[in-house]
């Protein structure tokens, strides 16, 4: 048998066993695939089965009261519109006053908390698990204990959408730092550059644009928290929202909740000009 024939022979084999190797990879990756979809399925099933939501019956009773609800809300009663411009406002400035508080908070925070830019790793794991305890704490809860401490307004909506966001925009902050590019790091470094001279000419250039996409999110975000911190006193148009509720003036609230809803429109077109800009 020629050589010609034998190298012939033996690539065909090598191609089939290369062939099969694929074909096993492509077995084992839908069967890991499927086991990953069955176990993310059982979850949603356990989940919705222990929070009452597969109960047809209570469900189905609760159709006609939420019909009935929804008649006494018709028509929106818009007649003390005048009396909710100032609180949209004291809304509005809670969430930007509260963002601004999140980014001045969350950007010392951040760089310490990326792996890049952190002076130690128990420096890191510190600026993580405080990064964690603010995620922890929902901002509502943040929102009743600054009320018991500086009392009503929108002082302890800021100071709670401030501190919350810590948690959230921090993270992203740091993950965001985390990917930049190695090299201008690397090269200022070797040129001598302090750590504060790393950060400010070779990290912030490459980060700044998607650290101000993250603060216009969160913002967008904020407005929205804003109007229920007004349940547990601060303020702004949730407070006008809570009193109407608690008269039972229904047609009051419906009219409130189409003019949160008109502000949020306004707030997310606004947020998304304000990202097209900064690409």
């Amino acid at each position: 048998m020629s050589d010609g024939v034998i190298d012939g022979a033996i690539d065909a084999g090598q191609g089939r066993a290369d062939y099969e190797a694929l074909l096993a990879r492509g077995r084992a990756r839908r069967l890991k695939s499927g086991l990953l979809v069955g176990a993310v399925v059982a979850v949603v099933l356990v989940a919705s089965w222990l929070t009452g939501l597969l109960d047809g019956r209570r469900l189905a009773e609760g159709v006609p009261a939420l019909g009935q609800l929804f008649a006494e809300m018709m028509p929106p009663d818009f007649a003390r519109w005048r009396d909710w411009v100032g609180p949209i406002v004291d809304t509005l400035a809670m969430s930007i006053a509260g963002t601004a508080l999140a980014v001045v908070l969350s950007l010392p925070v951040a760089l310490v908390a990326a792996a890049n830019t952190t002076p130690n790793a128990l420096a890191y794991r510190v600026s993580r698990i405080f990064l964690n305890l603010f995620r922890t704490v929902p901002e509502l809860i943040l929102g009743i204990l600054f009320v018991a401490a500086v009392g009503f307004g929108a002082l302890p909506g800021v100071l709670a959408l401030g501190l919350h966001s810590v948690g959230m925009v921090g993270k992203f902050f740091a993950e965001t730092i985390e990917h930049v590019d190695p090299r201008p790091i690397e090269a200022a470094r070797s040129a001598g550059a302090s750590p504060f001279q790393v950060i400010q000419h070779a990290v912030l250039p490459q980060v700044l644009p998607q650290l101000a996409d993250i603060t216009v999110y969160r913002w967008e975000y904020n407005f929205r928290a804003s109007t229920v911190l007004g349940v547990v006193g601060a303020g702004g148009i949730g407070f006008q929202l809570i009193s109407s509720l608690r008269v039972l003036d229904y047609q009051q609230v419906s009219a409130i909740l189409l003019a949160i809803l008109a502000c949020v429109t306004l707030v997310d077109g606004l947020g998304a000009l304000l990202r097209r800009y900064l690409k």
